[in-house]
Formats: C-alpha cells, structure tokens, sequence
C-alpha cells in the first residue's frame, strides 16, 4: 500500500497552484469569448461544448469536462504515471468548476455574446483561441494537462503510424466537421479553426518559449579551432563525435551543439570563418535538460 500511494510526497503544492491558475485562465477564455458565441474549442472541451449545446440543458459544459475527461485520463494513468494523472484530473476540475461559475453563478451575462467582444466572431476566436492557450500551455507547462484527447494521442498515435500532434489535429478536424453537420452551418466550425491555431500557437509559445534551442552537427577538419571559438563566444559545452567520411574515408570530427535561434546566424560565420568546407545541419530541440549537479 505504501509503494502504490508512494508517488504522492512527489505532488508539490506549487503545481497545484499554477494548475489552479491555469483552469482559471482556460475556463476565462472559453466561457466569456467562445461558449457566448457558439465557438467550438479543440479536443474534449470542444467536445463537450458541442455536447452541451444538443442535450437538455442541465447537461453543462462543466458537466461533459468531467465525465469525458477524467475516464480518459484514469485509462492513461499506466502510460502516464499517477502524478501527471493526479495533476491532469486536478486541472480539469478547477476548469470545470470556474466555468461553472462563470455561467451559472456570478453576475456575468454570457447568454447570447461575449462581455468583452460581443457577437463579433472573428476577435472571439483569436481572443478564446489566446486565452485557452495560455491556460492549456501552462497546464503542460507544470505538469498536467487540459485535455484527454491529448493523453490518448501519446497512447494511440505510434500505434496507428502517425504522430501525436496528427492525431489531436485528425481529433479536430473530425469533431469540426461533425459540428458542421450537426449546427447544419459551417461558419462557426471555421471560425473555431482560426481557436484552435490561435490556441495552438500560444501553447507552443509558452510551452518552448521564444529562444527554442536548435541543435548544430558540425563536421570540420578543424574541430579544436571551432570548438574553442565557439566556447569563447557562447560559453557552452559541446560533443565532440568521432566519425568517418561516407566517400573521402578520412577521419573528420563531429561537433553536436545547442544553441538558440537567435545564435544560429553567428554560429554559422565562426564556423565557416575557421573552416570554410565545414558542413552544418540544424535541427530543432523539443527540450534540455541540464544536471545541477
């Protein structure tokens, strides 16, 4: 019993106050610029956003978030582990709860327009699509998760043959066509494209932030000079690989370095500047981890 509930002195306190802030945000920017205006989010929450507009009407879209999402993430928790699971399930039900509020509770007119953009479709996208973002960017961010349709993507999409990311966008563009079907028009389930780019971008942006790093394999037949002038204008470590040419057969030195986008226009001229036959091949870096130690 001990090892199965171990995972729980893991769980910090500061996450779940950053995941408090994300449900917030995200229930923010659904319920005051999409739900007004009949905008569909991505994933589950547009899921249970359509749902909630063809059911009787004390089936919410509060209601749908939990029982759509919670099932999805306990079926992930293997894949997953407790502590995302715990995290993810933490953040849907403040989601859910906000919303709630929003619509329910508080003094807040989200009937029939948006309190901050009215009826105009095009800022309730952009705007729905932001905000969102940043709730689900900062729920990925610290740890949890927005939605369950991205926790089975990771479970389903190698063994379908396709990534995660086309998985979740194969998700969406079915639901937005269902949604067409279903509303019989196909200008809101458009314009909730626009959502979902918007929304997309957002969480890229805060997930991996404006400096993503890039990774550089330099092959030089002068890696002590390059190494050594790269350390001194960056101030960072770098692999240096061993390797053989494919058609000269000699011995020529690989060097793996990690650098921003915003370096990747310097690194290039002290590269070439210390050896202009030098071949260079940049690929983007989804994470780095550093060791304190």
């Amino acid at each position: 019993m001990k090892e199965k509930f171990g995972f729980i002195k893991n769980l910090k306190i500061s996450r779940f106050l950053m995941l408090t802030v994300a449900g917030i945000v995200n229930a923010f920017g659904i319920t005051l610029f999409l739900s007004p205006v009949k905008l569909y989010d991505s994933g589950i929450s547009g899921t249970s956003m359509l749902l909630a507009q063809v059911t009787p009407e004390w089936m919410t879209l509060s209601i749908f978030l939990i029982i759509l999402n919670i099932p999805l993430f306990l079926y992930g928790l293997k894949k997953q582990g407790p502590e995302f699971t715990v995290y993810a399930i933490f953040t849907v039900m403040i989601y859910s709860v906000v919303a709630w509020l929003i619509t329910d509770v508080l003094p807040i007119d989200v009937s029939i327009a948006s309190p901050l953009a009215g009826t105009d479709l095009l800022l309730c996208a952009l705007f729905g699509g932001l905000i969102s973002g940043v709730g689900s960017g900062l729920a990925i961010k610290f740890g949890g998760a927005m939605d369950g349709i991205e926790v089975m993507a990771v479970i389903f999409a190698k063994k379908l043959g396709i990534t995660v990311g086309t998985f979740v966008m194969m998700y969406n563009v079915v639901l937005y066509i269902v949604c067409g079907f279903v509303i019989d028009s196909w200008i809101l389930p458009l314009y909730s494209i626009v959502t979902y780019g918007a929304a997309l971008k957002t969480v890229d942006f805060l997930v991996e932030g404006i400096s993503r790093s890039k990774s550089a394999m330099i092959v030089t037949a002068h890696p002590k000079k390059v190494s050594d002038a790269l350390f001194e204008e960056f101030d960072t470590g770098m692999t240096m690989i061993n390797a053989l040419g494919g058609y000269s057969k000699s011995e020529v030195t690989m060097i793996y370095f990690v650098v921003n986008r915003f370096q990747i226009t310097k690194m290039k001229d002290i590269v070439h500047r210390i050896d202009p036959r030098a071949y260079i091949t940049i690929s983007e870096v989804a994470d780095v981890f550093k060791s304190n130690n």
